[in-house]
């Protein structure tokens, strides 16, 4: 069953229902994973989606921060969610497709501005988040699986505009990059974007402080998307959205698209 995907941290969904919407008409994939909803999820704008063809959805929300949805053409169950590091965020969902491929949409926390737990309890709290993803993956190894989204981490040299400027900033330190390696080691996870595009510069993440995001260009891969190594192949046709990061009132985040012959 050939399907395509997408992940998009929205940045609030009711805010940005527009944007979602011109997504899903002229991209259609057939799964979309959105973070950061800041919604309930019975205010989640569900029936503008259900009229674009995406009648299926799984989500767990919460009022004004955080909030994950998986937005779907094809049928979906709901597959459970997690409360790591019992933060009580709605940062995890996960579905099952009826080939019986879950998939994971994960909200890492962003960790705050200084990258120290002793002084910064949302840095320890992303760290633990990240510990307790690597210990359920070591304890319940998944299988015919994908993980995406923000996973607020740009792991690799290529994966930020200036790595030597970036080292002692959140989200590119190095012990937040032991610890995403560690996830990823911890469930044989494959990142499918960089299978494709192995080489070069790649962002899907823009700060709104830059006065000119685009000419500025100092952007950060923060947006995953992740497979098993037992359907890691059957990924493909990766890319980022660069263009939506321009769109009127934008999210800071690109989506980023894969597919997948399953």
């Amino acid at each position: 069953m050939p399907f395509t995907l997408a992940t998009w941290n929205i940045n609030s969904v009711r805010l940005r229902e527009g944007l979602v919407a011109k997504l899903l008409a002229e991209e259609a994939p057939d799964v979309l994973c959105l973070q950061e909803c800041k919604s309930p999820v019975e205010k989640i704008p569900l029936e503008a989606f259900a009229a674009l063809g995406y009648r299926h959805i799984v989500a767990r929300g919460q009022k004004g921060y955080n909030g994950v949805a998986i937005l779907s053409k094809l049928p979906i169950s709901d597959a459970g969610s997690r409360d790591f590091a019992a933060l009580g965020h709605a940062r995890h969902v996960a579905a099952r497709l009826e080939n019986g491929v879950t998939i994971h949409n994960c909200y890492v926390p962003a960790g705050g501005d200084v990258p120290d737990r002793a002084v910064n309890e949302k840095f320890g709290q992303k760290l633990d988040y990240l510990t307790e993803m690597r210990d359920l993956f070591r304890a319940e190894k998944p299988a015919r699986a994908i993980l995406v989204g923000d996973l607020n981490i740009a792991p690799r040299e290529d994966d930020v505009w200036s790595h030597k400027a970036l080292l002692k900033i959140v989200s590119h330190t190095p012990v937040e990059v032991e610890h995403f390696n560690a996830v990823m080691e911890a469930g044989d996870w494959s990142d499918v974007t960089r299978a494709d595009i192995p080489q070069g510069l790649l962002y899907s993440w823009w700060s709104y402080r830059a006065k000119d995001w685009d000419a500025a260009d100092k952007g950060r891969r923060l947006d995953h998307i992740w497979a098993t190594n037992d359907i890691a192949q059957a990924g493909h046709s990766s890319r980022i959205l660069r263009a939506v990061r321009g769109w009127e009132q934008p999210s800071d985040h690109a989506p980023v698209f894969a597919s997948f012959d399953l």
